[in-house]
């Protein structure tokens, strides 16, 4: 972050703080435990993405609905929950940043090109790779932090990038925060019904709202000819979505162009547009 950067996040601070003292803002709405944000921010919607496995996508899912929110003119921000397994910093090429405190109490969030705010374990940690070997406790501390004591200032919306599984910290999640819906993320494979339906239930039993499914790695399209391979057999995802009764949002193919925008840190730059048009038209259409 340049100082420039830094000055600017200063006088926004500033000018919430005095705001604030003016007047006192009816109470976000919270979960049965709920985290509260602090009087400088504001979050019209948080909607958490999740999966029922490990390793289908949900964080490049995160990234690419956060840069077309953010492309569409929404103020963004990113809430990496998936503390033992962070990938977004690289992915918006923002790994050599760090979260900065303001005040005694205020965390400044990283700041990505396309102004897309983002809070990480490797925000914090000294290399990004070192492992992060917390146990449950102070994982839920961070989780409660980096919702409750970060200057988010003003957002339309807070996506949660959830940590795979129906684990500790999902749980905290889905407890904890005004999650108003979720975004399920799978891939091409024999048990995807299976894995799907451990969120779809977990959904449910925390009464979540699922906005619809997402499968990645769906089909790879060949240069030389156009032809649309499914390399991991015919997609399921559509009978998937219509026996749990929630919307098909999208199909996201192997791209090698997607990998390479990912791992150059550029996907705010460079990502293809139009991947996921149904996911952000079911976003977008909850402000109607």
């Amino acid at each position: 972050m340049t100082p420039e950067e830094e000055e600017a996040i200063r006088r926004e601070f500033e000018a919430s703080r005095k705001e604030a003292h003016k007047q006192e803002r009816p109470q976000q709405s919270q979960g049965p435990d709920g985290f509260e944000l602090n009087m400088f921010s504001q979050v019209k919607h948080v909607i958490g993405i999740v999966s029922g496995k490990g390793g289908v996508g949900k964080s490049l899912v995160t990234g690419i609905l956060a840069t077309e929110l953010m492309r569409a003119g929404k103020s963004v921000g990113i809430l990496d929950a998936d503390i033992t397994g962070p990938s977004i910093p690289k992915m918006f090429g923002i790994s050599s940043q760090r979260i900065a405190a303001m005040d005694e109490h205020l965390l400044v969030p990283a700041v990505t090109d396309g102004g897309i705010k983002v809070v990480s374990t490797n925000l914090i940690l000294e290399h990004e790779s070192d492992p992060v070997l917390w146990r449950g406790p102070l994982l839920m501390g961070v989780i409660k932090q980096f919702y409750e004591d970060v200057y988010w200032g003003e957002l339309d919306y807070l996506l949660v990038d959830m940590p795979p599984g129906t684990g500790d910290v999902a749980l905290t999640v889905f407890q904890s925060l005004p999650i108003e819906g979720v975004i399920i993320v799978s891939s091409p494979q024999d048990l995807v019904q299976m894995i799907v339906g451990k969120a779809v239930n977990m959904a449910a039993m925390m009464e979540v709202p699922v906005i619809g499914l997402v499968e990645n790695m769906s089909y790879f399209v060949c240069p030389s000819c156009g032809e649309k391979h499914e390399l991991f057999g015919p997609s399921a995802a559509q009978e998937t979505a219509d026996h749990f009764g929630i919307n098909m949002l999208g199909r996201l193919p192997i791209d090698p162009a997607i990998a390479k925008v990912c791992d150059a840190g550029t996907i705010e730059h460079h990502l293809p547009a139009h991947l996921l048009d149904g996911a952000l038209e079911a976003i977008t259409g909850r402000d109607a």
